[in-house]
């Protein structure tokens, strides 16, 4: 059977018609729109947040970037390298490289041989924005509810025109997805492996000093016996700083068990775990601002590859993101979004319905 990629869609009264609309805006949503565009397919990119690059942020706090959610790339496919090489942005290569602690890092592969690490002076968020350049983008826009047509899936939104179209792909974290994702008989299976991937929290806490005090000896800090995963010395990775930075990340279980705490019960006890580490003065920030993020990891089991699922009208949903590639981090979640695009574009060129 041919995908049937030349029929045309009635457009009802407020709806936009897209030929793709990629739901998330974060690496793997950037990634499968790229090479979508790449071979002459036009999707629109659409995240409730008002940045691109998901848990790829910078913030800028009195004129400094922060990363408040990845604080490094590392990896070692070739494509994700390239992508990486490619940002028009200053790269720190082999950052971080003053590593301390005895605590197991989030993810050791990291520090393997062969794993390629680097960081960017402007910011994480540099990479998310090269790989949208070019894209069309719909930020700061809320998807409530996918319905499933007879030959088209129509996106309600909670405000503005509804958006159709006959190819959908679905990027964000496991739980997020599955509020989204229709109930019908394809996609049951969908359903029952998303079901499977748990939310991983992280609780974030970002603390700015004087720059003329003291400043830790470290790039990364991976404490032993603590609710800390890391304490990054972020203005580390910035030229002519004129504030220390620290970023400190709680692990994955203290964080589930804090998560829906006043913040500042669990910020008092990062605070107080990072002056335990660091040293007395950093109990004394100048400012201090936090981040919860409900779904900072995919956790296992990962499955195995993205899903692309033919519904009986001729339409398709694919599924993407961290949790669809051994591995997982912001490198499955690239390879991810490029396979899923891969096979979006197989099927449309050899007339293939994939399950």
């Amino acid at each position: 059977m041919v995908y049937p990629r030349a029929r045309m869609l009635d457009r009802r009264p407020g709806e936009e018609l897209h030929e793709v609309v990629v739901i998330g805006a974060g690496i793997a949503g950037l990634a499968c729109a790229g090479a979508l565009a790449a071979a002459g397919r036009q999707s629109l990119v659409v995240d409730k947040g008002r940045g691109v690059g998901g848990r790829c942020a910078t913030r800028r706090i009195r004129d400094q970037p922060v990363d408040h959610g990845v604080a490094f790339y590392h990896g070692e496919h070739p494509e994700f390298l390239a992508a990486l090489a490619a940002v028009p942005a200053t790269a720190l290569p082999g950052w971080p490289q003053r590593i301390v602690g005895q605590g197991p890092p989030c993810q050791p592969e990291a520090f393997t041989r062969g794993h390629s690490r680097l960081a960017f002076v402007e910011g994480a968020t540099a990479f998310p924005k090269a790989l949208a350049r070019g894209l069309a983008l719909r930020l700061a826009t809320r998807i409530v509810a996918i319905e499933v047509g007879d030959a088209s899936l129509c996106l309600r939104l909670e405000a503005g025109p509804s958006l159709q179209t006959r190819e959908l792909v679905l990027t964000p974290p496991a739980a997020q997805t599955l509020a989204l994702l229709p109930r019908c008989a394809e996609l049951a299976s969908a359903r029952a492996l998303l079901d499977l991937v748990p939310a991983q929290p992280c609780l974030t806490l970002m603390l700015g000093y004087a720059g003329d005090g003291p400043r830790p000896e470290f790039d990364v800090c991976y404490p032993e016996d603590s609710p800390l995963q890391m304490i990054v010395h972020d203005s580390a990775k910035r030229s002519a700083a004129g504030q220390v930075v620290l970023v400190a990340q709680a692990t994955r279980a203290w964080s589930r068990a804090q998560l829906e705490r006043e913040a500042s019960s669990w910020q008092a006890t990062l605070l107080a775990e990072v002056a335990r580490v660091v040293g007395p003065w950093a109990h004394e920030p100048v400012w201090l601002e936090s981040h919860r993020w409900r779904y900072a990891h995919a956790g296992s089991p990962a499955l195995a590859s993205p899903m692309l699922v033919s519904l009986p009208g001729g339409a398709r949903i694919g599924l993407a993101g961290e949790a669809f590639c051994a591995g997982a981090g912001v490198q499955g979640a690239y390879l991810a979004g490029l396979a899923l695009a891969r096979r979006m574009l197989a099927g449309q060129a050899c007339g293939e319905e994939t399950r």
